[in-house]
């Protein structure tokens, strides 16, 4: 069986790499620093980060329906 808190830090990890990936996205628009931000591969790695997070998202929920089926099998 799945231990939920694998997805559950795949889940944290994911939200952070997204809040950072924002952040550098973001500079672009305020600062002259924007200049040295790559934003093809910021976006890459926006849409990796968005595809982990929904690749836990989905084993917790698998984690969750296998509890569930053994909880009604145990009665």
């Amino acid at each position: 069986m799945i231990r939920l808190a694998t997805p559950l830090e795949g889940l944290q990890r994911a939200d952070l790499s997204l809040e950072r990936t924002a952040g550098r996205i973001a500079t672009l628009a305020g600062s002259p620093e924007g200049d040295s931000v790559d934003l093809s591969t910021e976006m890459i790695a926006l849409i990796v980060a968005r595809n982990s997070f929904r690749a836990n998202a989905n084993a917790a929920r698998a984690e969750d329906q296998m509890a569930r089926a053994l909880l009604d099998l145990l009665g």
